[in-house]
């Protein structure tokens, strides 16, 4: 179970205990971090780097209080550097994750970008997954729907969903069900934990997924 309650695509799989709030969940929905030899805590956002896994819930708070209780060093056993931008590092490689799983969605014909385009993906394919720019218009985006069993995403930028799409900026996306979908969905729902405090980036229509 996801965070919120919420069953996502994967909720099976390897659990472990977020060093924040000792909760323990599938892996998916936390982020690894990685003391490097010089002792700085770093992400681990792929989980391939050596060493001991430190755990933390993909959520601002959760990581706002293990960096402000120092909770890496009770966990690591050792004293370690904690960067003044940890929290930028870890929303800035979630943000190029997700759109670089978006770019390769498109590219195998997955994904697509427009009003038209995604408006007919929601009536003719099985749309996975809606993505639509957090700061486009209320208005506009209100004119597309979730389809059951999808789910919503309002986590990028116009530009930055644009840079998935190979665009100055996109407002509307859509990816079908199969593929890359659900990484997708792991990456977004990683990257709106840590934006939906942030005040520049809400991400405030997730309530209506399936």
């Amino acid at each position: 179970m996801s965070r919120g309650g919420q069953k996502t695509d994967r909720d099976d799989g390897p659990e472990r205990r977020c060093i924040a709030t000792a909760e323990v969940q599938p892996k998916h929905g936390l982020i690894r971090f990685v003391i490097g030899p010089d002792g700085q805590v770093g992400p681990d956002l792929a989980e391939k780097l050596p060493g001991r896994g430190i755990w933390v819930a993909a959520d601002r708070a959760a990581l706002e209080l293990a960096i402000k209780k120092n909770l890496f060093s009770r966990a690591a056993k050792q004293p370690v550097t904690i960067p003044p931008d940890l929290i930028e590092r870890v929303e800035t490689g979630l943000i190029r994750r997700l759109t670089d799983l978006i770019a390769l969605s498109r590219k195998a014909g997955e994904a697509v970008a427009g009003f038209e385009k995604v408006k007919d993906w929601l009536a003719t394919k099985q749309v996975k997954v809606l993505l639509q720019a957090t700061d486009g218009s209320e208005r506009g985006k209100s004119k597309l729907w979730t389809p059951t069993g999808a789910r919503y995403f309002s986590v990028l930028t116009a530009q930055e969903l644009g840079l998935a799409f190979g665009r100055q900026s996109v407002i509307h996306g859509a990816l079908a069900a199969g593929g890359l979908a659900p990484r997708v969905v792991e990456g977004a729902a990683k990257l709106q934990g840590l934006r939906k405090a942030d005040g520049g980036h809400p991400a405030g229509k997730d309530e209506r997924n399936a």
